[in-house]
């Protein structure tokens, strides 16, 4: 038997630092947008992501992709 992945949905994530806590540990906020192409590149995602990154008010941390997939028989 053979499973295939099939790509469903496509997040871009910038996880925003947006300070510190009591403790001078930093606190983090996460921005999304959903409906990314599923062909949209890996690069591309992170160029826009670290472009985004630039206009928003708190440091950019990191540059994420969540994906959603479904496994099906082939």
């Amino acid at each position: 038997m053979s499973i295939i992945r099939v790509l469903m949905t496509k997040r871009l994530q910038l996880r925003l630092n947006t300070g510190l806590d009591e403790d001078m540990s930093p606190i983090y906020k996460v921005r999304s947008w959903s409906g990314v192409k599923s062909a949209v590149s890996d690069a591309h995602l992170f160029d826009l992501g670290t472009k985004i990154g630039t206009l928003c008010a708190h440091g950019l941390d990191r540059v994420q992709v969540q994906e959603t997939s479904e496994l099906e028989e082939a």
